[in-house]
């Protein structure tokens, strides 16, 4: 008779149940793994019957025939080595069946018995949280793994473990989950001499996750700002942290010894990167716009980033998620961050300084064309940086500190929540634009008439009033009045129609 041990395997971010189904038949002995088991899961028959037989249990005599179902996902990786065991030695009688029913079982085996860690183990726990199963998983996982609230986590370290448990010989225990305190900031905000302007920008951006673009020459600190973003932004939320964390574990990005996310994450790829890089790749494994989630995604010399790039960014920007299709199916990954964007004013980058130019227009409308407008259109804050003047520089007066601003920026979101958003005002949709954003008379008259000198789209329109409620949030208004308008009209580029 078969035997069934539920399983998981990753779908983007998410984990799908997997049943490994198993039998016995009396043929000649051998193994055949069915259901569109590729690469690695093939592979597992050989690792299966060396750490059966390595923890002193004996291999069943037989053909053992595996089915993974449902059998048209595609089904790649170590993690179902040992349910396979188990299912194996519940078929050949060596373990109770009884307890699979209650079991989501993953981990992968070596040829000596342990049990190796697995990714995604925030995901597999959220399934097993749904399915109302214990989840059994190695012992360095099911730290990860418990910090999902709400699912009872097991703790393995070799098949020989998880046998003794299952037949009433041992006590497997929940592991402690193991919380990752955040990491401390290496720079802070106050260590930008000047540049007053691009500093406001950068709190209204941190405050309602609104996209910046700054420009200015080489050296007038455009990077500098720009790593300095994440420091004043919130703390992430226990949601966030969670789904930042089962990116990074999908991805295999998290650092020992750090099962939980804590930092909201800082993301900057060289112009170099592809839209693979960019998106996903042929192995559904996230790229930079998912990585970047719940953090910053800052493109430095953005001019210089492929044109192809570049337009992958307008879905994310306006929805917040990466839709990939490849050849190995169709994921969904959540991207919903802040786009930073620097760069310089013409290819030599002295345009606008007193330092001599040597671009033709033409060369500098080329560039600068790099950018397309459907891009730029989708950023809220424009932003021309100046060359700080030396005794300006050299100051020993400093400026606020991050903390200090983060503060102001911790408040306007909190606002933000009190007014029923369950988004930052930058991502707010169409709808709910009208329900929070109320615009005293004066200020939609200045919205109207900025609308009709300068040509601005619909698209445009809606940001500048995003960026207005963010402008009111800090000053703890409850609506955008005339002076929140007219500060995020300046922080667009105008030109009379």
């Amino acid at each position: 008779m078969a035997v069934k041990v539920v399983s998981g395997a990753l779908e983007g971010v998410d984990a799908i149940p997997i049943e490994v189904e198993v039998d016995l038949l009396r043929r000649l002995p051998a193994v055949s793994v069915v259901g569109l088991a590729h690469g690695a899961v093939k592979e597992a028959a050989e690792r299966v019957r060396s750490a059966i037989q390595s923890a002193d249990l004996t291999f069943p005599r037989k053909r053992v025939v595996v089915n993974l179902a449902p059998a048209d996902v595609r089904k790649d990786g170590t993690a179902f080595d040992l349910p396979v065991a188990i299912g194996i030695l519940a078929a050949d009688g060596a373990v109770p069946v009884g307890r699979l029913n209650e079991l989501l079982v993953v981990g992968e085996l070596s040829l000596g018995g342990g049990l190796r860690p697995v990714r995604g183990a925030l995901a597999l726990a959220l399934l097993a949280r749904a399915l109302d199963k214990t989840l059994v998983l190695p012992t360095e996982a099911a730290r990860a793994a418990a910090l999902v609230p709400g699912v009872r986590v097991l703790g393995a370290g070799s098949l020989a473990e998880v046998v003794a448990w299952m037949r009433g010989e041992l006590e497997l225990l929940a592991p402690a989950p193991q919380e990752a305190l955040p990491r401390p900031a290496t720079v802070d905000l106050s260590e930008v001499r000047g540049q007053g302007l691009a500093r406001r920008a950068l709190e209204i951006a941190a405050a309602g996750a609104h996209h910046l673009h700054m420009t200015g020459r080489p050296g007038c600190g455009k990077s500098m700002l720009a790593h300095r973003l994440p420091t004043i932004l919130p703390s992430l939320t226990p949601e966030e942290a969670l789904d930042v964390t089962r990116i990074h574990s999908v991805a295999r990005l998290l650092p020992p010894g750090a099962p939980l996310v804590r930092t909201r994450p800082f993301r900057a790829p060289h112009h170099t990167v592809t839209g693979a890089g960019m998106v996903g790749d042929l192995s559904l494994r996230p790229g930079e716009l998912s990585l970047a989630h719940q953090g910053v995604l800052f493109l430095d010399e953005a001019t210089e980033f492929s044109r192809v790039v570049l337009e992958q960014l307008r879905t994310p920007l306006e929805e917040g998620v990466v839709r990939l299709r490849r050849a190995r199916g169709a994921v969904t990954y959540p991207a919903a961050f802040t786009l930073v964007m620097a760069s310089n004013p013409c290819p030599c980058g002295n345009r606008g300084s007193d330092l001599p130019c040597q671009c033709t227009d033409g060369e500098v409308a080329r560039y600068r064309r790099r950018l397309s407008g459907p891009i730029l259109d989708r950023v809220d804050l424009h932003v021309e940086l100046r060359a700080v003047a030396p005794d300006e520089l050299l100051s020993a007066v400093e400026g606020e500190s991050s903390e200090q601003v983060r503060q102001r920026v911790t408040e306007a979101r909190s606002r933000q929540l009190a007014r029923g958003q369950k988004v930052p005002n930058g991502r707010l949709s169409a709808a709910e634009v009208e329900l929070h954003v109320q615009l005293v008379p004066e200020a939609r008259v200045l919205l109207v008439q900025a609308g009709e000198q300068y040509g601005l789209s619909g698209r445009a329109l809606t940001r500048v009033m995003k960026v207005g409620r963010t402008i009111a949030d800090l000053a703890g208004t409850p609506v955008v009045e005339r002076p929140h308008i007219a500060e995020a009209l300046a922080f667009r580029p105008l030109e009379e129609v």
